[in-house]
């Protein structure tokens, strides 16, 4: 599962990462908590089949949707299905994306505590990554307005991940982007992209309490703690 991540690249960074210039990245803001129904970075191509990054409100709305209250509940798909899910299999067609972090969170309830704790995983260098993703444009029936939406492919959680979760959000390596982006791609060597990314690449630590709520957005959120040295990726603060 993926239900909070954060961003804190400069536009340059995220420039050499997706392989645009930083004036086509815009402006960015670091959140380093984001939440559902918050809005996101994601890339897609736009008109000219060039990465273009949007901020995008985190939780899918179909285009069907008679309410938009269904997107809390659309936060994340599951990969092994999202081609043949109602929910999904339009925007897995013709609409994906990918969501841009630089880190997310899980919760686990350690021996011994009486409150989960949670847990940053980024890659081992901090730098930012895409997760696979798919969005959707919903047109409200009565006042007419649009909204885009996203959410975050998911599946089975790899060895760093399974301690915390069963499920981790779909990490694609930077060559696999063109492919899940282009309208043109094969179904099937899009699905043979959706699996775990390698454990190694991965690293995890303890942070403060302060990320259980979205109202914090403070560098502080993925600051590393200290906690009981058999608890998954312990780091010192």
């Amino acid at each position: 599962m993926c239900g909070r991540f954060g961003i804190s690249a400069n536009a340059e960074q995220l420039a050499l990462l997706l392989e645009i210039t930083p004036s086509e990245v815009g402006e960015v803001r670091p959140r380093f908590n984001i939440a559902p129904s918050t809005l996101a970075p994601i890339v897609r191509h736009n008109s000219a089949e060039r990465r273009a990054l949007h901020w995008v409100r985190w939780g899918l709305v179909p285009s069907w949707a008679k309410t938009r209250k269904i997107g809390h509940k659309l936060i994340n798909a599951r990969s092994e299905t999202v081609n043949i899910k109602p929910a999904f299999r339009a925007a897995f067609e013709r609409r994906r994306c990918l969501v841009i972090a630089d880190g997310f969170y899980e919760w686990r309830r350690d021996e011994g505590a009486k409150t989960k704790q949670a847990y940053h995983i980024g890659l081992s260098d901090e730098s930012a990554f895409a997760m696979a993703g798919l969005w959707e444009r919903h047109t409200d029936p009565v006042a007419g307005d649009t909204l885009d939406t996203f959410t975050v492919l998911t599946t089975e959680a790899n060895d760093v991940l399974a301690p915390l979760h069963h499920r981790m959000p779909v990490i694609l390596p930077p060559q696999d982007y063109e492919t899940w982006l282009c309208r043109e791609s094969d179904p099937r060597a899009l699905l043979n992209l959706l699996r775990p990314c390698p454990s190694e690449i991965l690293v995890t630590w303890p942070v403060s309490p302060l990320v259980n709520s979205p109202k914090h957005q403070g560098a502080e959120c993925r600051s590393a703690i200290q906690v009981s040295t058999d608890a998954p990726g312990a780091k010192a603060s």
